[in-house]
């Protein structure tokens, strides 16, 4: 079965879709679970998502025993991969970059190994979400009125982290993940003849004092409670006119705070800086919120039963002392359900998530399943046939 799972991962490795755009991405994962008699198979959950169930133990009266949910994500990047393997993705810009054909293969293994368990209660959904890297895939799916039936009474997701041993698992107590956000400004200025600049308005110096302002809030050290990032990811100013001083500019920032009440009180404080710096330069400005991630939250007894499970798997255990500081929508999930999102070691010497180079290792295919069938056995109890 391993070897079934890794080439299934490389198919989907060489086939990666977009957010909101995982249609073909699904139907590969439906026609690989579905040998695997699931109950019921749910798509089209937030747009592309795919709901595998097995239930366990049904009554008269309903479904007996806990409802648990493990999650994983279907989306790429708009990353131009430079790895030369035979799976190298053959779409033009557009890679799986953060491992997420790995995720979605380990809880496809989960079907296989369900397949065989004879569970006397409960229920285990296999959820492939998508649009995690917009930060709109989770809250779309707990949205959809076909995720009511669904209801889960535990939650679990993991994510492999270079960096950390192979197969090293990583939790963190509380919160796993931050608040995180994006806002692109546009500045509105008034063109003018390069040579005569006093006739126009130029926003160049607006935007660089928009960089070096918002720095000031910058709290790097991850230990300090009011941890906050303030990355610029994007600066435009005017056009390849050299005739012409720009009339137009933007300036794009992703937030990054431990707490919601941090994020929103740093908002403000920008949205704040920001109309004085447009007042002291006669600019108009509008500012566009996207990219939400609410922070995760680790349950207590949902992080006992994680590591537990490592623990019966023999595998080695790390308790981060800090929360990781990447954004992660599976906050909508922990937000509503008891859960817990875990860090799985993906190498020391694994190039970083996002990076062109980057590849999910296989070998954390057949970890991540004995992980979370070991989470379901604790939960659940299991007498395999």
């Amino acid at each position: 079965m391993t070897k079934s799972l890794v080439a299934f991962r490389h198919e989907l490795h060489q086939h990666p879709e977009l957010s909101g755009q995982e249609t073909e991405t699904a139907r590969r994962i439906i026609d690989f679970v579905r040998p695997f008699n699931p109950t019921r198979i749910i798509s089209g959950l937030g747009g592309n998502g795919v709901a595998v169930v097995y239930e366990f133990g049904i009554t008269e009266s309903g479904q007996d025993g806990p409802t648990l949910l493990f999650r994983s994500e279907l989306d790429a990047l708009p990353i131009q991969e430079i790895n030369p393997f035979a799976y190298r993705s053959d779409r033009v810009g557009v890679s799986h970059k953060c491992g997420h054909d790995g995720h979605s293969t380990i809880i496809a293994g989960l079907a296989s190994w369900l397949s065989q368990a004879a569970l006397a209660t409960g229920r285990v959904i296999l959820l492939f979400q998508p649009a995690e890297e917009t930060g709109k895939g989770a809250k779309a799916v707990l949205e959809d009125t076909h995720f009511a039936d669904l209801r889960p009474d535990y939650v679990f997701s993991l994510h492999n982290i270079p960096g950390y041993p192979m197969h090293e698992v990583v939790w963190v107590s509380g919160q796993f993940s931050p608040t995180v956000q994006s806002m692109a400004i546009a500045l509105y200025g008034k063109e003018s003849h390069a040579s005569e600049p006093e006739n126009g308005i130029n926003p160049s110096l607006a935007v660089a004092e928009l960089v070096t302002t918002f720095n000031q809030y910058v709290v790097a050290d991850p230990a300090h409670a009011d941890f906050a990032l303030i990355t610029p990811v994007h600066l435009v100013v005017g056009q390849r006119e050299y005739g012409i001083s720009a009339g137009y500019g933007e300036a794009h920032f992703t937030l990054r705070c431990w707490q919601t009440e941090g994020m929103d009180t740093l908002v403000k404080t920008l949205e704040r800086e920001l109309a004085g710096i447009c007042t002291r330069h006669n600019l108009r400005s509008e500012t566009n919120w996207f990219d939400y991630f609410p922070t995760t939250v680790n349950d207590e007894y949902c992080n006992t039963i994680v590591v537990k499970s490592a623990t019966k798997a023999g595998l080695s255990i790390q308790q981060r002392p800090t929360p990781f500081k990447f954004g992660e929508d599976f906050g909508w999930f922990t937000q509503a359900f008891r859960g817990a999102m875990f860090g799985l070691g993906a190498g020391e010497q694994t190039p970083a998530l996002h990076n062109p180079d980057y590849d999910f290792p296989d070998e954390l295919i057949e970890t991540g399943v004995k992980v979370f069938s070991g989470v379901i056995e604790e939960i659940l109890g299991k007498q395999l046939t």
